[in-house]
């Protein structure tokens, strides 16, 4: 973990901070423990909302981008390596001392550091715990111009970004939910992990829908659903979805909810999702989500659905339409 890797660099490998100024935390993983690390000099810079919302709860300054200048910079890689260049790129851009680098091999620690040697000295690398943590100084910073991500559209005409699920196009379970959405559709309408927005351009195609409540987690990918859904009743909201509480309910929810945040499968987290949409919708409402085949869903639908019919799919997605949500009883 990065914890580990940050002390040895500065007990031992080598790393100097600057004594003053504010440091910019590019990704930080939310079980890493940095209270020994400055914490009242550094910015936690998520876009994902509940990251966010876990730094600040935690007491830090939580920003969803940078606003520097930043005496230094730690960059903790994604996986995604475009958003770990543009990341490096960004930090670079922002920091006038020494910009780190800290990633799991599994993230792709070794690939970036290749990359960089072939641009700048590098300093390091520390490693420990699975992982890697390397350095470069100010001077370097201006090698790395070329890595700077913006948004830009794809073939079809969207908008999307490095980093943005579904970066490169539009997701085949997406395309097939749009497929199985019926022509009737109106009032209140909202898509839980709406992402680039492709789900609720669709939707609006329906001139009975009052208005279509985007609900994304990730700030990023909501600039760009705002670029991609610019009906004037589309609603947009850096929101985590399993939290969301609008002050009404919704005519029907859309959704091809996330299952994972790393490598491996958490179908908790769509099961989440199932849960916020029948605490969501009203007494009458529909549910049309799209799933991978392999991820256990049907309980919780069933669970929390008085109606539940699978419409079909194919053999990478199941794609489910519930209505009648449950409601908890009061006690008392």
């Amino acid at each position: 973990m990065i914890d580990a890797r940050l002390q040895v660099a500065l007990n031992a490998g080598g790393l100097e901070l600057p004594d003053e100024g504010r440091i910019a935390v590019f990704r930080p993983p939310v079980d890493a423990d940095l209270s020994g690390f400055v914490p009242d000099r550094c910015d936690m810079l998520h876009d994902f909302k509940p990251f966010y919302d876990a730094w600040a709860n935690r007491g830090y300054d939580a920003r969803y981008s940078p606003d520097g200048p930043y005496a230094a910079a730690i960059v903790c890689l994604p996986r995604a390596k475009a958003e770990a260049r543009h990341l490096i790129a960004q930090a670079c851009e922002v920091t006038d001392g020494p910009v780190i680098i800290d990633g799991q091999k599994t993230d792709g620690v070794d690939s970036i550091l290749k990359e960089m040697k072939r641009r700048v000295t590098v300093q390091g690398p520390i490693s420990k715990a699975h992982g890697k943590m390397f350095w470069i100084d100010a001077t370097a910073t201006e090698f790395f111009a070329d890595w700077i991500r913006t948004p830009e559209r794809t073939e079809g005409g969207f908008w999307t970004a490095p980093g943005v699920f579904s970066a490169d196009g539009v997701d085949l379970a997406s395309a097939l939910l749009v497929e199985a959405l019926p022509e009737k559709m109106s009032g209140h309408v909202a898509d839980l992990g709406a992402g680039w927005g492709f789900l609720a351009a669709h939707v609006l195609t329906r001139s009975d829908v009052t208005q279509m409540h985007l609900v994304e987690a990730g700030h990023l990918a909501l600039e760009c659903a705002k670029r991609n859904v610019t009906d004037e009743r589309a609603r947009h909201y850096w929101q985590d979805a399993v939290e969301w509480a609008p002050d009404h309910k919704m005519d029907a929810i859309v959704m091809n909810p996330p299952f994972h945040t790393g490598r491996a499968a958490e179908p908790q987290i769509g099961q989440a999702f199932v849960a916020a949409a029948a605490r969501l919708l009203s007494s009458h409402g529909d549910l049309w989500m799209v799933a991978n085949r392999h991820l256990p869903y049907e309980t919780e639908l069933k669970k929390r659905f008085s109606q539940v019919s699978e419409l079909g799919g194919d053999a990478r997605f199941k794609l489910f339409h519930a209505t009648r949500p449950v409601r908890a009883r009061r006690r008392g």
